[in-house]
């Protein structure tokens, strides 16, 4: 717990740094604001990473939540390539961050394709499809196979199965 908390405090802090769009290589501190020294490039020693196996729940349907995990996750999966590392990212959307996938714009778009492209799976919950009437074909890129029963059960089921449940805007 106290491991995930700090994994958690972490990516929020890195989160709250990035400015610059998901896998981009210009350094994120290089916008920081006049009251913040420069970046300065750490030496860094870490093990490698290996296989992360996460779960990210997605329930809001405010567009800077929704940007700032894409971001997290985005960061993550750039961090475990350097470091020899995986990641076995599952978005899980229920209650209003479902409907999001109805209307993303096109930079949401890229990001989505982007993030799907190095394996990200956005997973669906037909639960809050019923209760909003929304139809899962018209959610951009979701097939049958992303649609689960219930996404809060799934993420606990994902938890059970060894994926930590990260969620920054906690």
């Amino acid at each position: 717990m106290k491991l995930q908390r700090h994994v958690l405090w972490s990516m929020v802090a890195a989160t709250l740094c990035v400015a610059a769009p998901a896998f981009a290589d210009s350094p994120a501190a290089a916008t920081a604001s006049p009251h913040v020294s420069a970046y300065v490039k750490p030496h860094i020693t870490h093990e490698k990473y290996g296989t992360l196996k996460i779960v990210v729940p997605l329930v809001s349907d405010m567009p800077a939540v929704r940007g700032m995990k894409l971001r997290n996750i985005a960061n993550s999966i750039k961090a475990a390539e350097v470091w020899g590392g995986k990641m076995d990212v599952k978005i899980v959307m229920y209650a209003k961050g479902v409907a999001w996938l109805a209307h993303p714009d096109d930079k949401e778009k890229a990001t989505i394709d982007s993030l799907r492209a190095h394996g990200v799976q956005f997973v669906v919950c037909n639960n809050s499809l019923i209760e909003q009437g929304i139809d899962f074909h018209t959610l951009y890129g979701v097939k049958d196979a992303d649609i689960v029963p219930s996404g809060f059960a799934e993420v606990a089921f994902l938890q059970a199965r060894k994926h930590y449940v990260v969620d920054p805007a906690m």
